[in-house]
């Protein structure tokens, strides 16, 4: 064999565990077609939240009108776009030497797997005793005449201009981030859904605190919205859909979500299971069905969300099982996540919604940090609410925060929950004063 681990990718699910299994002493190669380090690091996480700092910046100074600032500073998608590249453009690169100087093998091109064993890239047989395939998800793109017209979020990311009109279809995370950037930017923004829930994943009271907000800025929500065609005017793009519906906007962005990558890597022809929309099936040591052959991250079909530390996570566990660490299998620990809108909401644990279904073994407890807490009232917050659930021995089990700072506060509280600390525990937990860790653990 070439290699004991051979990766099919290199997102987060491959390099945080290819750079310790080639320290271990495993022979390891990672095959990639385009950037090293894959979506987040290129076209995702990284990107987007550099174009959100500003808006971020900017809500803050806003709260502050009257209390310290006269005037809100002018934002420049210009400088902010080169800005972006600045940070970005370098990362690809710095992956991918950081994999070689750990003693991973680099191959550049499209991998296809011959058998469970083997991956052609560009006419080359390259033979491991174990795979990982870390494909990834793709934007999903509807099937409707004109769809053509659509904008993804790799071109949002890259965008030089910000449109007067934009128009996002979803109301999932990337059409409610993109919706907050590009209105702080100026542009006169629609969002259109086929149903009526956005971010479905989170507490829906906190969500409509956003979408609120949102509407006060001036974006719309139009719901209830079957699609059937596009076209290029001389006025815009026209979109039309059923009972008539007509909208015309300078630039549309299908964000109806993502599907698994899947395609051109012959997953049917070595007897790969896997499902199109879902993703590929795993057991509890992420083996496929199929002896040797992994797979770790996005393409997965899992209930934990699809989310970075979540890919490095199971990297990380791939590295511990083939280097002998462990035999057990993967148990995932609470898992924190957030929509990086304007505010923040984030959660981690249980979620109110579980915790309302099951009365009899959990209480749940809500705090207005805008309306009650001094520390949030400095910076005159106007919406930051946080609820927590217990468990029946008091155990803090899951947390959600709507607010500027709801990503620092369910990070901290997280550590309180996998600690399993509660009264007088935490009174072993000195923080800082006045600070964000300071102020919750006032209410917990």
């Amino acid at each position: 064999m070439d290699f004991d681990v051979l990766f099919l990718g290199s997102g987060q699910g491959a390099w945080n565990g290819a750079i310790p299994m080639a320290k271990a002493g495993l022979k390891v190669g990672v095959i990639e077609e385009g950037l090293f380090g894959g979506v987040c690091t290129n076209r995702g996480c990284n990107a987007k939240i550099t174009l959100d700092r500003p808006v971020e910046l900017l809500r803050q100074v806003e709260h502050l009108q009257g209390r310290g600032f006269d005037s809100l500073p002018a934002l420049n998608w210009h400088d902010l776009m080169a800005h972006k590249h600045e940070v970005i453009d370098s990362l690809a690169e710095s992956n991918k030497q950081k994999l070689e100087n750990a003693g991973v093998k680099t191959i550049i091109g499209h991998g296809t797997f011959v058998d469970s064993h083997t991956i052609e890239v560009a006419d080359t047989n390259y033979t491991a005793e174990k795979v990982v395939i870390v494909s990834g998800r793709l934007p999903h793109r509807l099937n409707i005449p004109g769809s053509e017209l659509f904008h993804d979020s790799t071109d949002f990311l890259v965008m030089e201009e910000m449109p007067e009109r934009m128009t996002l279809i979803g109301g999932g995370y990337i059409a409610m981030e993109f919706a907050t950037i590009a209105n702080a930017f100026g542009s006169d923004v629609t969002v259109i859904l086929r149903g009526t829930k956005i971010l479905r994943d989170f507490h829906q009271p906190y969500v409509q605190e956003v979408v609120n907000d949102l509407k006060r800025r001036g974006v719309k929500f139009q719901m209830k919205v079957t699609l059937e065609a596009a076209e290029q005017t001389e006025n815009g793009i026209v979109l039309h859909g059923k009972e008539g519906y007509q909208h015309t906007t300078d630039y549309v962005i299908d964000a109806t979500g993502r599907v698994p990558q899947t395609e051109n890597m012959n997953f049917e022809g070595i007897g790969l299971e896997f499902d199109a929309v879902k993703g590929i099936p795993v057991n509890e040591y992420l083996e496929t069905n199929l002896p040797g052959v992994y797979a770790t991250g996005d393409i997965l079909d899992k209930k934990q969300p699809k989310i970075t530390p979540v890919a490095a996570y199971e990297s990380q566990y791939l590295a511990h099982l083939f280097a002998g660490d462990t035999n057990q299998p993967i148990v995932y620990p609470p898992i924190a996540y957030n929509v990086f809108t304007s505010p923040r909401i984030a959660t981690a644990g249980i979620t109110v919604e579980e915790a309302e279904q099951s009365p009899e073994k959990y209480k749940i407890t809500a705090v207005d940090y805008a309306g009650k807490d001094w520390f949030h009232q400095v910076g005159n917050d106007e919406i930051n609410k946080i609820t927590f659930v217990y468990d029946k021995d008091d155990y803090m089990v899951g947390v959600t925060n709507v607010g500027n700072d709801a990503v620092e506060t369910v990070d901290g509280l997280l550590d309180v929950m996998n600690s399993k600390l509660k009264a007088p525990d935490q009174e072993e937990l000195i923080y800082i004063f006045p600070s964000i860790a300071h102020s919750y653990m006032k209410y917990i």
